[in-house]
């Protein structure tokens, strides 16, 4: 009797998702590359090609010019297999992409957000628009995933807290549900853009990170290979509410009409005090983020002149200043995980570029033993939607390519 009769049957469920996830990660490519890249046979690799081209998944993308002999023919993943939506959702703006399964994006939208709205019928309303404008049956939507600035449960998906918008709160996963009709993940925004940083910006090389989220409000990530801490209740990472030298403790309360907790981490590099900072520097500009970036084209650009270069000193002291304050929170959390990088993210810590990267890297060196590598995100752009499309795109190749394998 064969000890192992499913054993053919495994081998081909492994080669199919092997080609799979090749061209999932390197785009449209030949047999003889399917064959190199994967260790199969070149044998193996033709029946496997011709297989995944029998069930629809995998399509001809055309041919490869400019070799010996004939073109060879591409092979690429199928983009009408399926498609996904990525949202960000923040107090005054919600914005979402509609992509195919290869990731390639179809459509884009940004409407206000009205907090008092119910959230299945907002979110709704914006999947509409999506579908209507590619052109798309809501019905070949395989995953959406929301970026909610909240602590969600990751044992029950429940939203704990979110304090811009408290619609959000409780049970929202389920409504979505059934409103939508598709497959629906909420995740922390910070988390998200982790995940995007970890695939595409500043930390796609390194094993061990932290996204320090500096932005309205402060918040972090920390992932240990491909793997985020997320908390026993979701609440790692909330360094709003952590204690820092300089700042009064928080009682765990939050100031709705500020939006934010006002006391501890927040209080020294919220939006609202780096504003503040840049006013007694006299380098404020609109907002926090274009303060930042203002001080660190100051420092970078000073010319000669007198003009240029007491601009440039009232930058570097406010950026000086700004860095010491990051650098209380990296220290904490670098005394603790010993992290190799720590990316400064969001509007505000993205901002001042290497100017306050390498100053919040200085000062972390004489905070504690640990010596973290600090850099801004290489992610400006949304990284909060990019990382929902990453993690949608990878839900939905799974439950379209290897649901049946």
């Amino acid at each position: 009797m064969n000890p192992k009769p499913g054993r053919p049957r495994l081998l081909r469920e492994l080669n199919d998702r092997a080609a799979l996830e090749l061209l999932g990660s390197s785009g449209a490519l030949t047999r003889a590359q399917v064959s190199e890249m994967t260790g199969l046979s070149k044998v193996t690799a033709n029946h496997v090609l011709s297989r995944l081209e029998e069930r629809g998944v995998v399509v001809r993308a055309g041919v490869q010019e400019g070799g010996r002999g004939p073109n060879a023919v591409l092979y690429g993943l199928n983009p009408s297999c399926g498609h996904v939506i990525g949202v960000e959702v923040y107090l005054d703006k919600t914005t979402a992409v509609l992509a195919d399964i290869t990731g390639r994006v179809l459509a884009e939208a940004t409407v206000p957000t009205e907090a008092a709205v119910d959230p299945a019928e907002a979110v709704h309303a914006i999947v509409e628009r999506l579908t209507r404008t590619a052109r798309i049956d809501p019905a070949r939507v395989r995953a959406c995933v929301i970026g909610l600035p909240a602590v969600i449960d990751p044992g029950t998906s429940l939203v704990r807290f979110c304090y811009d918008m408290p619609a959000w709160c409780g049970d929202v996963l389920e409504a979505l549900h059934r409103r939508l009709g598709l497959p629906v993940t909420i995740d922390n925004d910070v988390n998200l853009a982790a995940m995007a940083e970890r695939a595409l910006g500043a930390a796609s090389d390194v094993r061990n990170f932290v996204l320090v989220w500096i932005g309205r409000g402060p918040g972090s990530a920390a992932m240990v290979g491909d793997q985020l801490l997320r908390g026993t209740v979701g609440a790692a990472g909330e360094l709003g509410w952590m204690p820092v030298p300089g700042a009064a403790v928080s009682d765990g309360g939050f100031d709705r009409s500020r939006h934010e907790v006002g006391a501890a981490f927040q209080s020294l590099v919220g939006w609202r005090a780096v504003q503040e900072l840049a006013e007694r520097h006299g380098i404020a500009a609109e907002d926090a983020a274009r303060s930042v970036a203002a001080a660190a084209e100051s420092v970078s650009g000073a010319l000669g002149s007198a003009a240029g270069s007491n601009r440039g000193a009232a930058g570097a002291a406010f950026l000086d200043e700004l860095a010491r304050r990051i650098a209380l929170g990296v220290a904490s959390i670098s005394a603790v995980l010993d992290p190799e990088l720590v990316v400064l993210g969001s509007h505000v810590g993205s901002a001042g570029g290497g100017e306050l990267a390498g100053r919040v890297q200085q000062a972390v060196a004489r905070m504690c033993l640990a010596r973290p590598r600090v850099a801004a995100s290489a992610i400006p752009d949304r990284p909060v939607v990019r990382g929902a499309l990453l993690v949608a795109v990878e839900q939905a190749r799974e439950r379209v390519f290897f649901a049946d394998l």
